[in-house]
């Protein structure tokens, strides 16, 4: 009888028994809002709650079983809101760690020296520099890090110089993308300088040093507000840095900015405004890592860093037309970055090319001793690697163009027309890989029910935000649909313990299914949305999405063109993308193969018209 009872909702049962006393949630528990310190006493739990939550929990009861269970469902309950009174912040973790390395892999833990390719030819970047210092030069302002690294090297320009462009084109452009929430001008100022001092005595750190980048306000930086892009968090500060900022820090870079995020790691709608992509101001820029793309993909910070849980960075930098890497999961501590899901967050680098976020990536990850995730797996990024013995496959049906059936609706037409439309780049993107020599395998993606395993991020958010939602503070955010955080969280409460434990357990044979997959080939090619991404984010691996080329004005318009609606995406003149997929921990070769794309295809340093 207490399996049985572990499978219901102490959640369910508290609601009910709070009614039943004519209360609020808020007021009858210890972690509800200010004010309501003193809990009340609760309502007894009765058979018929008992019948109505094991009808959400998908179990049938007897009536002697009820009676039996009510006992131990009443100590449950009193064990729950012991543990509610602990008040745990967004940064405690589970003592249980995820780790999605399958039995039997070896993970290459010898760290070796950066081998970066030949230096590129900056000639014409350096005579751009008088125009750029005004933040008017899209030449100097889109050049990559590798490009503004070598200027910065050869006193060709100043890390000062660039911070200076940099701010301005935000405080340029802020007001149409609202990518920025807090600009750190003080303390990037002050960076520069001492990156100035330190290069001009010889002391200079690498490729990122100097070079101006925007984090996602996720992450702490102590003197500035981060504020999760979410109402009610506006002026929340800690008084630490986040490790990856830290090392950014030590790599030289100059952070001049806190980038827009959606409210609580969804969307691109933040208390704010609903941030805006580059190439259509009437678009959102999509996110959650909103800011980070928009304020890349316009040429206002050199690189940015974002998040993914499922599709924060993926699906924004496919919307403007940036290049994203999202890391094997545990490959980047997450320590001072806010908690969604524990089991599924990874931060990575959002820049203008492949080589930039390896750059980025091999700056941020490896074990900090504080995030328990975090393997002790090298990322050895070799700008020369010999990526023609990579085998490689592609996910066929994904590049695959359906027969609109006779009987279609015009929507289902519309949609139709769109899909056909952006296959013609896929297909001439297999087309160009097989020109370089790629021998392309086909491939599809295990039938597993992949989907049905994401209620476990709810579950895990609905726990990180626990207290958001039982004070009632989550009114406070902007998002209220059906689909916003604010009704999501309230869902997973009756998610049960032991459905999660299951998901979890179906996890185990996914992560199986996608080793047998990764047995064939080490990279595949797929288009950047479908079944693979819930997939891959459930499973770990790493993805590098790439732009690959940009709609033409006969392409299909949207469903709703109007200013910042949600179906407002695509149509003429905004980016398409392509994702490539790769072996757990095999960060490096993967980014080295789409950097070798980014070469042959140049899609990555067109740019948007801002003015």
């Amino acid at each position: 009888m207490v399996g049985l009872g572990q499978t219901l909702l102490p959640g369910v049962l508290l609601g009910m028994a709070v009614e039943a006393e004519g209360q609020s949630p808020a007021s009858a528990s210890t972690g509800g809002s200010a004010g309501a310190e003193q809990a009340a006493p609760l309502g007894k739990i009765t058979p018929e709650m008992i019948d109505a939550a094991a009808v959400i929990a998908g179990v049938s009861i007897t009536n002697e079983q009820k009676a039996m269970m009510l006992e131990g469902m009443t100590s449950q309950r009193d064990s729950v809101m012991a543990i509610r009174g602990l008040r745990m912040a967004n940064s405690v973790a589970p003592a249980l760690v995820f780790d999605p390395v399958p039995g039997g892999m070896v993970l290459d833990t010898e760290k070796k020296a950066m081998r970066l390719g030949a230096a590129p030819d900056v000639t014409k970047l350096a005579g751009e520099v008088p125009a750029g210092l005004a933040g008017r030069s899209d030449v100097l302002a889109f050049a990559s890090v590798r490009e503004l690294g070598e200027l910065v090297k050869a006193h060709k320009v100043t890390s000062v110089e660039l911070t200076k462009m940099y701010l301005a084109r935000l405080k340029r452009y802020d007001p149409k993308l609202h990518c920025v929430i807090t600009l750190t001008e003080k303390r990037a100022l002050k960076q520069a300088a001492a990156a100035d001092a330190e290069i001009a005595a010889g002391k200079y750190r690498g490729p990122l040093h100097g070079i101006p980048w925007g984090a996602k306000d996720l992450l702490a930086v102590k003197g500035y507000r981060t504020t999760w892009g979410a109402g009610g968090f506006e002026e929340q500060s800690f008084d630490y840095d986040a490790t990856v900022v830290e090392r950014l820090d030590a790599a030289g870079a100059v952070l001049i900015a806190k980038l827009s995020m959606g409210a609580l790691a969804q969307g691109d709608l933040w208390f704010g405004a609903r941030t805006r992509n580059p190439w259509n101001l009437k678009q959102g820029s999509s996110g959650s890592s909103a800011g980070s793309a928009s304020a890349t993909a316009a040429g206002c910070v050199g690189f940015a860093i974002g998040t993914e849980t499922l599709g924060s960075i993926s699906s924004p930098s496919t919307r403007c037309g940036t290049t994203g890497l999202r890391p094997t999961y545990g490959f980047v501590p997450r320590t001072g970055a806010m908690a969604l899901s524990w089991s599924m967050d990874k931060i990575g680098p959002i820049g203008r090319s492949a080589e930039d976020c390896a750059l980025v990536l091999n700056a941020i990850y490896g074990p900090d001793g504080k995030d328990l995730s975090v393997q002790k797996a090298a990322f050895n990024w070799d700008a020369d690697f010999a990526w023609k013995t990579l085998r490689v496959g592609y996910l066929k049906s994904g590049f695959d163009v359906a027969e609109v059936p006779a009987d279609a609706t015009e929507a289902q037409k519309k949609n139709a027309a769109r899909r056909a439309y952006d296959a013609k780049y896929g297909v001439s993107a297999l087309d160009t890989l097989m020109n370089m020599g790629v021998k392309l395998v086909p491939l599809e993606m295990p039938k597993f029910p992949f989907a049905e395993i994401v209620p476990v991020l709810e579950a895990e958010s609905a726990a990180s935000f626990d207290e958001l939602t039982r004070s009632g503070r989550d009114k406070l955010l902007t998002g209220q649909m059906p689909f916003d955080w604010p009704n999501q969280f309230r869902v997973a409460r009756f998610y049960s313990a032991v459905d999660y434990v299951q998901a979890m357990r179906a996890r185990t044979l996914a992560i199986a299914e996608m080793a047998k997959l990764f047995e064939k080939v080490d990279v595949i090619v797929t288009p950047s949305t479908g079944t693979q991404l819930q997939a891959t984010n459930l499973t770990g691996h790493p993805a590098v999405i790439v732009p690959n080329g940009v709609r033409g004005e006969g392409a299909p318009l949207p469903d709703n063109v109007q200013d910042g609606a949600l179906q407002n995406q695509g149509g003429p003149g905004t980016p398409v993308s392509l994702t490539f997929l790769g072996a757990l921990y095999s960060d490096a070769r993967l980014a080295a193969f789409a950097r070798a794309y980014q070469e042959v295809t140049e899609y990555h340093r067109l740019r948007p018209k801002l003015d």
